[in-house]
């Protein structure tokens, strides 16, 4: 075993060697931060101008075609956020593999909403809502904490539960959507998700994520199921397979807007409510471009939470959580956490 070690540290301390003894130095130079629909650039050079056999260029893993020493990308293709730029250097007899990044961000401000109260209805206030979504007259909802998650049919003017089923009490429930006459719900850390029938509430199926670790929010385009991670990002899931194909970041003119949560599409744009926001402002929606990732809105609902408080306490983080949208009749519903009380709201810009 000791001698094992001692040949270890001997490859690693040549590698070392060999490493500082390449009389190549590459430097990788990006744009860093750019506008949205601009041109970004990326430029490779050796220090001592060493000559270099060719450069292989990619962003985001994928191969670019180069102009020399150097890469034009068009930032239109790739969507707002942080994107990796890297170059592989091909000289004698060697290769390295040098990393940078560039930043897109949108080049306008996002639009400030409030709201106006249509109408306010009764809801369960033991539930800890992590998922909405309004069916055919009637909303449909999943809970979360472990031992309580439960998949509810629930009247939308009365909030009577007309049909439920409990999730296995070691898992956490989260965000669900309907599609093509399944439920598809997330749970929290297990990196899975389950499917229901709509009718039955029996379950048909399960998931497993491949690329984010943890399931938030949920909804759907028609084709993709859209999902959040409590992160900037929104992940595309194969509609049929589940299986994640792609993603967005959500970025507004100063940045990334994470730790996203519950989900609704609506008219073509992704809404999403943001877990525990700073104070004195805890509850907002930010409306998000699927396409590129732009955060196009914000809304802010803290009124609404006001109005739980004057009939009940609530805890830090019973906070809005709960999108739906009748989609026929064009109405917003919102709730939240423990909320006593479901709204149907309109929005208003500032």
């Amino acid at each position: 075993m000791r001698l094992q070690k001692y040949i270890i540290a001997f490859i690693i301390g040549l590698l070392v060697l060999t490493s500082c003894n390449d009389p190549y130095k590459f430097k990788l130079t990006t744009s860093k931060k750019v506008i949205f629909n601009e041109k970004a650039t990326a430029t490779l050079t050796e220090k001592n101008n060493k000559p270099i056999d060719s450069i292989h260029f990619f962003v985001n893993g994928k191969r670019v075609t180069s102009n020399g020493n150097s890469i034009s990308i068009n930032t239109t293709n790739l969507g707002v956020g942080k994107h990796l730029i890297s170059a592989l250097a091909f000289y004698p007899e060697k290769t390295k593999k040098i990393n940078n990044s560039i930043e897109v961000l949108p080049k306008n401000a996002p639009t400030i909403y409030t709201y106006k109260l249509i109408n306010t209805y009764p809801h369960d206030k033991n539930a800890y809502t992590q998922g909405l979504e309004y069916h055919n007259g009637y909303l449909y909802e999943t809970t979360g904490q472990r031992g309580k998650s439960v998949l509810r049919k629930v009247e939308l003017k009365t909030g009577k539960v007309l049909q439920e089923i409990k999730l296995d009490d070691k898992y956490f429930g989260e965000g669900m959507t309907i599609f093509n006459n399944q439920i598809h719900w997330l749970t929290w850390q297990a990196s899975r998700g389950f499917t229901y029938n709509l009718e039955t509430f029996k379950q048909e199926g399960e998931f497993e994520y491949t690329w984010s670790k943890e399931g938030w929010g949920l909804t759907n385009n028609g084709t993709d199921l859209m999902k959040s991670d409590g992160s900037h990002r929104i992940y595309f899931l194969d509609g049929n397979t589940q299986k994640e194909k792609r993603s967005i970041q959500a970025y507004y003119n100063k940045g990334k807007i994470d730790k996203l949560n519950e989900l609704e599409l609506i008219n073509g744009k992704l809404f999403a409510n943001r877990w525990i926001t700073e104070k004195p402002i805890k509850s907002i929606i930010v409306i998000i471009n699927p396409e590129n990732g732009i955060v196009e809105g914000i809304v802010n609902l803290e009124g609404l939470r006001n109005i739980i408080l004057k009939s009940q306490n609530l805890q830090d983080d019973d906070v809005l959580n709960g999108i739906a949208y009748d989609k026929e009749n064009d109405r917003i519903f919102v709730t939240g956490k423990k909320w006593g009380k479901l709204f149907e709201i309109e929005l208003v810009k500032q």
